[in-house]
This record gives structure tokens, C-alpha cells and sequence, in this order.
């Protein structure tokens, strides 16, 4: 089978001035399969988020392929790249990025709203997403009527009803107390379960470790790429910070 989502000795590389280049991804080579929990882990300045902006096709390698169901990403131009984020990828983000203005159920219906979903299959499908993520009683709320947790559960509303090839979740926790964070992780690994595939973006092994598989990166290189748990998958503390369990 082809891999979903495949790099093939991928560099991103910047360049800083008139000498200074910065290897923001360094020569990776990974595979992720349809179906899989996998989180990309690593300090500040590590790749990790390079990884996920050309995963999550808002930028493209310098060098090398990047492959989604096949597809090379490198070779597609702006409008092909919007619209496989509009149509294979959902995207779970730290702030969340709901619309203040509109309804919990019409932000979830936005990304439908640009794929030309007709009304009443975007309301049934924007309904169905946040039955599945426990909000059917928030449908006429807005985001400010919404806890922190709540907010974060219509960003993953959203990117469910999408039908998406891929969920992209970036530190999903990270503007969330302790509590709420399992919460939003135990659902996270609940839609795991049911067949998505999910993508977790962090730099705290606790919150890794929720993933079967970790790839951790350092200096734009993957140092590990197996089972959490697994010896070399436990991002080291950067200097003057208690290590994360």
C-alpha cells in the first residue's frame, strides 16, 4: 500500500542574512500509514513545526519530496495546495481560531462553506461533528459563551466534519489546564479508534506518550521513530528547564 503521508529526504532550508543557511528540516525520511497515531516531538527550534507546516501543505520542501496519498506536494501550485488543505487535511490548533461573531455551528461549517458544501449537508454534517465531540446542546453559542475546552472541542468538531485524510493537531493542548488537556487528548485517542488518522504536534513527552508512535526530532533530524515508551523517545529538558515526565 502506498503510505499516506511520506517524506523522502526532505530539507527546508532558510537562508539568514548573506551566509548564515538554517537547516530547518535536515534530510528526513518518514512514512505514515492511513489509520495511525503518531506524534512529532521535540524541543523549541527542533523542526517539529517545519514538519507539520509541510505536512500540513502550507509550505514545501527546499529539497526533496513530500508525498500525500501519493501525490508529490512539491509539485503543486498555490490553488492545488489550498485546496487539499480544504479537502484532505483538518486542523486542530493551540488558540483554536474560531470566528467570534459566528455560532459554534457555523464555524464548523466554514471550511465546508469554501468546498461549496450545500447548506443543508453542511448543517447536518457541522451537527453530527459536534454530537461526536459532546456540544449538541452549544450549536447556537458563540466562542465567548464557550470554556477553554469546549473551544477546543468546535476547532475539533470542525475539522471532523471535513471528512479529513489527516488530522493536524498542534500543542491541542497547550492553552488548556491539566484536566481539560486529558480530556481533549482521551478524545483525541477516542478518534483514533474509530479510524482517523492523527498527527499530534508537541514538545511534552506526557502529552506524546498518549500517541502508540512517536517521532522525535532534534536540529531537524529524527533521532527516534518507534513505540512510545521506547528508549531515545523522550525529549531531553533545554537548559534551565525541569525535564518533562
Amino acid at each position: 500500500m502506498t503510505p499516506l503521508i511520506e517524506f523522502k529526504d526532505v530539507y527546508k532550508i532558510y537562508k539568514m542574512g548573506d551566509s548564515n543557511i538554517v537547516r530547518a528540516v535536515d534530510g528526513i525520511s518518514m512514512q505514515i500509514e492511513q489509520g495511525e497515531f503518531v506524534a512529532i516531538v521535540g524541543q523549541s527550534g527542533s523542526g517539529k513545526s517545519t514538519c507539520m507546516n509541510i505536512i500540513g501543505c502550507l509550505d514545501v520542501p527546499t529539497q526533496g519530496q513530500y508525498l500525500l496519498a501519493g501525490k508529490d506536494v512539491g509539485m503543486l501550485n498555490d490553488n492545488q495546495l489550498a485546496d487539499i488543505r480544504n479537502k484532505m487535511l483538518g486542523f486542530i490548533f493551540q488558540q483554536y481560531n474560531l470566528l467570534p461573531k459566528l455560532t459554534v455551528l457555523e464555524n464548523v461549517e466554514v471550511p465546508m462553506l469554501y468546498r461549496g458544501v450545500p447548506k443543508d449537508e453542511r448543517f447536518e454534517r457541522a451537527k453530527k461533528a459536534l454530537e461526536r465531540v459532546g456540544l449538541s446542546d452549544k450549536l447556537n453559542h458563540t466562542p465567548s459563551q464557550l470554556s477553554g475546552g469546549q473551544q477546543q472541542r468546535v476547532s475539533i468538531a470542525r475539522a471532523l466534519a471535513g471528512s479529513p485524510s489527516v488530522i493536524l493537531a498542534d500543542e491541542p493542548t497547550g492553552a488548556l489546564d491539566s484536566r481539560t488537556g486529558r480530556d481533549v487528548l482521551h478524545l483525541l485517542q477516542e478518534l483514533h479508534g474509530e479510524g482517523n488518522t492523527i498527527i499530534l504536534i508537541t514538545h511534552d513527552n506526557s502529552i506524546a506518550n498518549t500517541a502508540p508512535r512517536i517521532i522525535r526530532l532534534a536540529d531537524g533530524k529524527v533521532v527516534y521513530d518507534g513505540p512510545s515508551g521506547g528508549k531515545g523517545a523522550v525529549v531531553q529538558a533545554e537548559e534551565g528547564e525541569a525535564a518533562v515526565l
